[in-house]
């Protein structure tokens, strides 16, 4: 009797089990939202971060064109400068570009290229995510095929994207530039990025540069021939 007594006090009782369990799932469940919370903070941390750098190339890449820029005034229809903002926002201007430059080596030694970067809408299906690319052509060339329908995408998700020029009359910030004979001296360049659709987050980037430029378009009296120009007959 005695004997039989001890082994039933050794084994589990139903209930006991069913403690066990659930307590065993509790823990689980805990170390399994852990997991998932560590997942999607390191899935947001990588999108923050592949967002900046995003961000960082592109403002790099027009910064370093636009140290770069280039300007004649004899040749006026190779050399202009046109800013246009708002929906449509495009940046275009001709500049010799270092050999570091994206895509050098499509081009060969056409170092003297007409850049053209604009917002145009991105590959997802409701178009409303925008991207910010950029097209080049030597200047006595136009855009090939390739060029126009597989640009250089600098940035994706761009929700705004603004270039203000420096006007040394009104002393200002204008959004245009109607003076197609000069470049301006100095730009101030604002890019806005958003996340990803599938991120799942409202998070944006957003940054403004002045970039001075270097140049000024070159007269065409210093473009003409010595001499004070062509023979006369």
């Amino acid at each position: 009797m005695n004997f039989k007594n001890q082994s039933r006090c050794r084994a589990f009782t139903l209930i006991e089990i069913m403690i066990a369990i659930a307590i065993f799932s509790i823990v689980v469940a805990a170390i399994y939202s852990t997991w998932v919370l560590i997942l999607k903070s390191s899935h947001v941390g990588l999108e923050a971060a592949a967002q900046v750098q995003r961000e960082r190339i592109a403002v790099q890449t027009i910064e370093d064109s636009l140290t770069c820029i280039q300007s004649f005034q004899a040749s006026m229809q190779y050399y202009y400068f046109f800013v246009q903002n708002g929906d449509q926002p495009m940046l275009s201007f001709t500049a010799r570009v270092p050999d570091i430059f994206p895509r050098n080596g499509r081009f060969g030694d056409f170092n003297l290229r007409r850049l053209t970067f604009t917002v145009e809408p991105g590959p997802d299906a409701t178009g409303s995510e925008k991207d910010l690319v950029l097209r080049q052509n030597p200047i006595l060339m136009n855009v090939d095929g390739d060029e126009q329908h597989f640009p250089l995408v600098l940035a994706r998700n761009v929700k705004d994207f603004a270039v203000e020029c420096w006007d040394t009359n009104t002393m200002q910030w204008d959004t245009e530039w109607i003076d197609t004979n000069s470049i301006p001296p100095m730009v101030r360049v604002s890019l806005l990025l958003g996340s990803s659709a599938d991120s799942g987050s409202a998070a944006t980037l957003a940054i403004t540069r002045l970039i001075a430029l270097p140049s000024i378009t070159m007269p065409a009296v210093v473009q003409m021939p010595r001499g004070g120009g062509p023979p006369k007959e």
